[in-house]
């Protein structure tokens, strides 16, 4: 114990990156754990866009756009999703994928969707560059 001391005493900044890298690891776990939401990837996005006909959002912004969407996707850009928000009201009984570029923003989307009642959200992994590794068409409109 007293070599312990000694060790954290003469490397005070190391043992305080490893506390940090260790409660940075631990939160992000506990949130993956409590989120309301679900994560699927594309190949399970489309199974429930053909089985349960899931409604999609894209929250890019329109510049992204250009690069092509998943067909069907309604575009709320997440800066005004919020504000918009009231669009997806006559979807809250159904099942709702977001996406954006590669799945950071989409899960803020689904996270505000959760807190509006929507029960069943789901948040695409690696969003649209997973879709198009996975080499499922885009389309340009």
């Amino acid at each position: 114990m007293e070599q312990v001391l000694e060790f954290a005493n003469n490397h005070l900044l190391l043992v305080m990156s490893f506390f940090a890298i260790l409660f940075m690891l631990l939160f992000g776990e506990y949130r993956r754990l409590t989120r309301c939401y679900g994560e699927i990837i594309p190949s399970e996005a489309v199974m429930l866009m053909n089985r349960d006909e899931a409604v999609l959002v894209d929250v890019r912004e329109a510049n992204e756009i250009s690069q092509g969407k998943i067909k069907g996707a309604k575009h709320i850009p997440l800066g005004s999703f919020k504000q918009r928000l009231n669009e997806l009201d006559e979807h809250k009984d159904k099942k709702v994928i977001i996406y954006c570029r590669s799945g950071n923003r989409s899960g803020q989307a689904s996270h505000m969707l959760c807190k509006q009642g929507f029960e069943q959200v789901f948040n695409m992994k690696g969003g649209v560059m997973a879709w198009q590794s996975d080499n499922l068409p885009l389309v340009k409109k």
